[in-house]
């Protein structure tokens, strides 16, 4: 459940949510020119299609997200092409929630941005092979990353979601292993045929 919806966070996570979206959002969109929007469209709308198909997993579900393959081909511009993908999933489909987009954002987001900056330069000089190994890292620890800032996003807005984060925690694990596969896959068949998409994609 990375699409927490409307009704459940406090209102001061919520008012956190929408500043730290808000900000790296900002900041994302200085990187934004003629040569990354295409690339960011076609990733952001990628999201918005996977994250759509949700598994259940235990007393949740789980979906694709597909942040680490974000980070590490656009970077910081992940930031918008999520915020885009779960606009239009909530006004759509009632998918998530509008209140709640600030959170969802910023717990999908900021893993991939973090972790894409991380691994990027390694990925970038590895071969085919161990780049795929890199990315696949890369993505099972952004997927975890956005497990735990949810289950945050729970326990700070009532103790009673506690048992329930930590639940929640246990269904993101076949998740990561599924990101890695994806994610490794994709970018060792970048890397072999066109290597340049992911190039220059420092932070």
């Amino acid at each position: 459940m990375a699409h927490i919806p409307d009704g459940v966070l406090s209102v001061p996570v919520l008012a956190g949510g929408f500043v730290v979206a808000g900000g790296l959002v900002a900041v994302s969109l200085r990187r934004l020119d003629e040569r990354t929007i295409p690339r960011a469209a076609i990733l952001s709308a990628a999201f918005f299609v996977t994250s759509l198909v949700a598994v259940p997993v235990g007393p949740s579900s789980v979906h694709l997200l597909l942040s680490g393959l974000m980070g590490l081909m656009i970077g910081r511009l992940a930031a918008p092409a999520v915020l885009v993908g779960l606009l239009l999933q909530a006004v759509l489909f009632g998918f998530g929630g509008l209140t709640t987009l600030g959170v969802n954002t910023a717990n999908i987001a900021l893993p991939g941005i973090l972790f894409g900056a991380l691994f990027a330069p390694a990925v970038l000089r590895a071969e085919a092979g161990r780049a795929g190994l890199l990315a696949g890292i890369c993505a099972a620890l952004s997927v975890a990353g956005t497990g735990l800032l949810v289950a945050l996003a729970l326990a700070l807005s009532s103790s009673d979601y506690v048992p329930s984060a930590r639940i929640l925690l246990v269904t993101y694990l076949p998740l990561m292993a599924g990101e890695a596969l994806i994610t490794g896959f994709a970018v060792s068949f970048l890397k072999r045929v066109k290597p340049d998409a992911l190039a220059g994609v420092a932070p």
